[in-house]
């Protein structure tokens, strides 16, 4: 057993999100072979990530707040808390909160062999986009 450092809360970089989004890591790979990467992620009213996609796949679970999740072509899920998402190898998403309130998430997934596989960022998501969803919900 082994007490992990405490890391400091980091904000996102804008170039893989629109809006405040501040990300809190709770696990990370170990030299003996875990390969599991576990987070905090805290989106201020509005910010969602870019479009990206994760070699491994990611599992999001929503702790407050409402959060807004889509697939590439698909619609847009709204998630609340205590509910879970589980995006498949290579399948293009992107995650956010809601207009109205902050949201927080917790993000699990392995890490490849190569590091640099594990998320693959793409495009922002357009405001059009993050609101078509709107419409669609109750």
């Amino acid at each position: 057993m082994k007490l992990q450092p405490t890391k400091p809360t980091v904000k996102n970089p804008a170039t893989q999100f629109t809006g405040d989004v501040w990300v809190d890591m709770i696990g990370v790979p170990q030299d003996d072979g875990q390969r599991a990467s576990t987070a905090r992620v805290q989106f201020s009213p509005g910010a969602r990530s870019n479009w990206h996609s994760h070699g491994l796949g990611q599992t999001i679970h929503v702790t407050e707040g409402v959060a807004w999740i889509q697939a590439r072509g698909g619609e847009v899920l709204e998630v609340h808390p205590g509910q879970t998402v589980y995006t498949a190898p290579g399948e293009e998403h992107w995650h956010g909160a809601s207009p109205g309130a902050f949201m927080e998430h917790l993000v699990m997934m392995d890490i490849p062999d190569d590091p640099a596989t594990a998320t693959t960022w793409l495009e922002p998501v357009s405001d059009e986009e993050y609101l078509a969803g709107t419409a669609r919900r109750p």
